[in-house]
């Protein structure tokens, strides 16, 4: 089998190169990257020489780039992890977003009608669901809740979702659509909240948390994520949509003091700062779906991921201050642009 997986190189699709890579080893796994700011091409360094493994450097917007990969090799799944993700990114520079998310996904989508591609996924987020209630602690997003975006970005998934559902009914192209909830783990980019706070605490500058640290996220480590994509890739039913959640609610302010106390490092590095517009105050996903039909469950608790993800990030250093110094945008020319 060969998959090609887009965004390869960035945090989630890297992790799941890695999964299958190990997993399926007779499997051959394509990755098209573009490597923008949050792609890093050493980050898959490890598998770079695997004789089952190629890397393409391409945007999945580049519809000729595209349809020349597929001719060359006529893959049997495609994994869409490409995308713009960052939600301030995308309340300043909306455009991009919508390029990427929405266009980006139709160019890939008409790739795999072409070529008879058997199963295309798209990796979505919570985020299309809008936000929860925080005095509602019994509510949960299902795959039946109504779609009610926030941001620009959350906007520009919950579009290429309904497209993705829009080419299965109307060409009937073998899709399906995960839609999980906040990850965390190794090779999460300096920006997100879990990665920035290590960063900032082991260099002793200040953690800033937006309002009053009150927002809640449902924490998913990434391997459980990329388990659950193989699961679903290899038994989920076509045109059927899945969330994936990790039963880790935690306050964003509680999460940075969890990280504070690891690092023994002082709470007092704590700055509170203006709140993101629009922000969601909270995210939970109901899973039963995926447990049910599938039989996943998150096998990581929070206690565990978060202590594994910080070890990896002090064993790991020039990896991420190398992205803080940006040097690492000229990995690809240095160690790859003469292939």
């Amino acid at each position: 089998m060969t998959v090609i997986v887009t965004g390869g190189a960035g945090f989630i699709g890297s992790n799941f190169v890695f999964h299958m890579l190990d997993k399926h080893p007779t499997y051959r796994v394509v990755c098209l990257d573009k490597l923008t700011y949050a792609g890093n091409l050493s980050t898959l360094a490890p598998v770079m020489e695997a004789p089952n493994f190629r890397f393409v450097r391409a945007d999945i917007c580049d519809r000729e780039a595209v349809n020349r990969l597929f001719a060359e090799e006529r893959p049997d799944v495609v994994v869409n992890f490409a995308a713009e993700s960052h939600v301030d990114r995308s309340i300043e520079d909306p455009g991009v977003f919508l390029q990427t998310n929405i266009l980006g996904t139709q160019t890939l989508m008409d790739a795999c009608r072409k070529y008879g591609v058997a199963r295309y996924h798209q990796v979505s987020t919570d985020e299309v669901y809008g936000d929860l209630p925080l005095d509602r602690p019994d509510l949960f997003f299902t795959e039946t809740t109504p779609l009610h975006t926030s941001s620009p970005y959350s906007a520009s998934k919950a579009s290429a979702d309904l497209l993705v559902l829009a080419y299965h009914r109307t060409y009937g192209l073998p899709v399906t659509i995960s839609r999980c909830s906040n990850n965390y783990g190794p090779y999460h980019f300096p920006e997100k909240l879990i990665p920035l706070m290590i960063a900032n605490c082991l260099h002793d500058r200040p953690l800033p948390v937006y309002g009053k640290g009150e927002n809640v996220r449902d924490w998913l480590y990434v391997e459980d994520h990329c388990k659950a994509i193989d699961l679903i890739l290899h038994n989920g039913r076509v045109g059927e949509v899945y969330n994936v959640g990790g039963h880790n609610e935690m306050r964003n302010i509680d999460i940075v003091k969890l990280i504070c106390r690891k690092l023994g490092k002082p709470e007092s590095l704590i700055t509170y700062v203006t709140d993101r517009k629009g922000h969601d105050m909270r995210y939970a996903i109901d899973p039963t779906k995926i447990h049910t039909e599938l039989g996943w469950l998150p096998e990581t608790k929070f206690e565990d991921g978060i202590q594994k993800t910080i070890d990896w990030y002090l064993e790991n250093r020039d990896w991420w201050e190398t992205i803080i110094s940006g040097e690492y945008m000229h990995y690809y020319e240095k160690m790859y642009g003469n292939r």
